[in-house]
C-alpha cells in the first residue's frame, strides 16, 4: 500500500507545487517551488473547468443509461433457454475488448463516409463538433454496460428460489416481482456497479484519446486527455500534476458518498 499508493501520491502532491517543465525536469528535486500557483493556473488559465463539466456530465449519462441496459440484459438471460451461454458470452464482448480496439473500430465506423453514414444515408460529423459529445457517450456506453449486466446477473443468482416461488404463489406479477423482490435484492450490487461505472468513465483515457485524437474537439475535451496534453505535449509537468490531484479529489467525492451509504446501511442492519 505504501509503495503503490502513498509514495506516488506524495510525489504527485510535491510535483504539483513545483515549476516543473522540460527545462527543470532533469533536476526535478531542485525545481523552484510555486506553492498553489499551479492549481490557480489550472483553474483560471486552462480548459480545466470545461473539461470537468464535460467529463462529469458524460460519466453521469453513461452510468444512468448503463443500469437499465445491464439489468434488462441480466433479466433476459437469467432463465435457461437454448443458446443462453452463447448470448451471455456475446453480451460481454464489448467489455472485454481492449479500449484501443474499441476506439479504432468506432472511429472507422463514425468517420465521414464511413459505415454508419452509408447505412443511414447521412454524412454527419460524429468525430468533431457538437455531435462528437454524443458519439463519445454512445461508444462509452456500448463498452461499459456489460459490467452492470455482469453484476446484476450475479446478484440475480443470489436471490433464493423459494422467494420467487412464494411470490408466484401470492400471485405477484412481473412488475410487482421486479419492484418488491428483484430491485431490493440488487440495491447493493447496482449501487456498487454505478460507482465503479462512474469512476471508470471519469478516468477513461484510452477510448477518447483513440476515438478523437489530440488536440481533442472542444466538446469532448475530457479531463484525462487534457492532463495528458498539458504533461506530454506542453511539458508543463507541475501544472498537469495539479490537474491530476484535482482529478483525485473529483473521484473521491462519489466514492465517499457510496462508502457513507454503505456504512449507514450496515448500521441500520
Amino acid at each position: 500500500m505504501v509503495a503503490v499508493i502513498v509514495v506516488p501520491l506524495a510525489v504527485a502532491l510535491l510535483v504539483s507545487t513545483l515549476d516543473l517543465n522540460q527545462y527543470t525536469l532533469r533536476q526535478w528535486t531542485d525545481a523552484p517551488g510555486v506553492g498553489l500557483a499551479n492549481y490557480v493556473e489550472a483553474w483560471r488559465e486552462t480548459a480545466l473547468p470545461h473539461a470537468i463539466w464535460v467529463t462529469v456530465g458524460y460519466a453521469v449519462i453513461v452510468t444512468v443509461l448503463a443500469v437499465p441496459l445491464g439489468l434488462a440484459a441480466a433479466l433476459a438471460t437469467q432463465q435457461r433457454f437454448a443458446g443462453r451461454a452463447l448470448v451471455r458470452s456475446a453480451f460481454l464482448i464489448p467489455y472485454v475488448l481492449p479500449a484501443f480496439v474499441v476506439g479504432t473500430v468506432w472511429r472507422t465506423i463514425l468517420q465521414p463516409g464511413g459505415p454508419l453514414g452509408h447505412a443511414t444515408g447521412t454524412d454527419y460529423l460524429w468525430l468533431n463538433g457538437p455531435r462528437s459529445y454524443w458519439a463519445l457517450v454512445a461508444v462509452q456506453l456500448w463498452t461499459s454496460w456489460p459490467l452492470l449486466y455482469l453484476l446484476a446477473l450475479s446478484g440475480l443468482q443470489g436471490i433464493p428460489d423459494d422467494v420467487h416461488e412464494a411470490a408466484a404463489l401470492d400471485g405477484a406479477g412481473w412488475w410487482e416481482k421486479l419492484r418488491s423482490i428483484i430491485l431490493p435484492h440488487l440495491r447493493g450490487v447496482l449501487g456498487l456497479g454505478m460507482v465503479i461505472e462512474f469512476l471508470h468513465t471519469l478516468n477513461s483515457f484510452t477510448l477518447p484519446y483513440v476515438l478523437f485524437g489530440v488536440p481533442a474537439p472542444h466538446d469532448v475535451e475530457v479531463l484525462p486527455v487534457l492532463t495528458y496534453v498539458e504533461s506530454f505535449q506542453n511539458f508543463k509537468f507541475g501544472l498537469s500534476a495539479a490537474m491530476a490531484v484535482l482529478s483525485l479529489v473529483l473521484v473521491a467525492i462519489p466514492l465517499s458518498v457510496y462508502l457513507r451509504a454503505v456504512k449507514l446501511n450496515t448500521d441500520e442492519d
